[in-house]
């Protein structure tokens, strides 16, 4: 029995339906912008789940909460937009806030079941020095949900019906096992990042321009594209009781 596709990554590229969860409006963009649109352009439909509503944002100190986070959706929609996002799910829970992965794992699960995406994307929460709760919180409920979504019984009160994505993907990650071809909408990402005018002015994004065409070009070497983005993907299988699955 040749068990060596157990140690190999599965393949994302050719998904026809994706769910990409962040934490907060433009963690997408930042993240994988490219990869999201290079997957619209070939037909995936595409839905984004944002957490929280982003109302800690407001780098001025001149909008209330509630205005934070209007202006917020507003931006995360345009920006969305632009790389071809086909549906925009919020959860608007408070910036800063999340703490009970249970919880937000059955919520996430619910949304999976509903869509049935084949693979699904969020932060990596296993990177190291990755401060923010919110992020670790996310990926985590997202890695719990991915692998509990199949179970007839889970959440405890569910009346949907089990679903299997096949692929969970990981960005913001140090350790990539996939590299997606970003090199024909990497000025896409920059043009959707724009519409996050609260949050990244001119200067950060020219900043944010030179590291990620570093960080594009340094992952596409020795490929046959000249920008790449990374993701760890990983299956069912990897993410529960596989010791080997740091090295996949």
């Amino acid at each position: 029995m040749d068990i060596s596709s157990y140690f190999m990554p599965p393949e994302i590229r050719n998904a026809k339906k994706a769910l990409c969860i962040q934490p907060h409006p433009d963690d997408i963009e930042i993240g994988m912008g490219g990869t999201v649109a290079a997957l619209a352009k070939k037909g995936c439909s595409i839905t984004y789940l944002t957490i929280t509503n982003g109302d800690l944002g407001d780098s001025t100190g001149t909008l209330g909460f509630g205005e934070t986070a209007a202006l917020r959706r507003e931006e995360t929609l345009a920006a969305g937009k632009v790389l071809g996002v086909s549906d925009f799910l919020f959860y608007d829970l408070p910036d800063g806030s999340l703490s009970d992965i249970p919880s937000l794992a059955g919520k996430i699960s619910e949304t999976i079941r509903a869509l049935q995406p084949e693979v699904i994307f969020c932060p990596d929460s296993w990177a190291q020095y990755e401060a923010h709760n919110d992020h670790i919180v996310t990926g985590r409920a997202a890695a719990q949900a991915f692998i509990s979504s199949s179970l007839s019984r889970y959440p405890r009160d569910t009346k949907t019906a089990p679903w299997q994505a096949g692929a969970i993907a990981f960005y913001f990650t140090q350790k990539p096992n996939t590299v997606i071809d970003a090199t024909e909408t990497f000025e896409t990402r920059f043009a959707a990042m724009a519409k996050h005018a609260s949050q990244l002015n001119e200067e950060l994004l020219g900043l944010y321009k030179i590291y990620f065409s570093m960080q594009g070009q340094k992952l596409a070497e020795g490929r046959d594209f000249a920008m790449g983005e990374g993701f760890k993907v990983l299956s069912p299988l990897h993410m529960h009781c596989f010791t080997e699955a740091p090295e996949i």
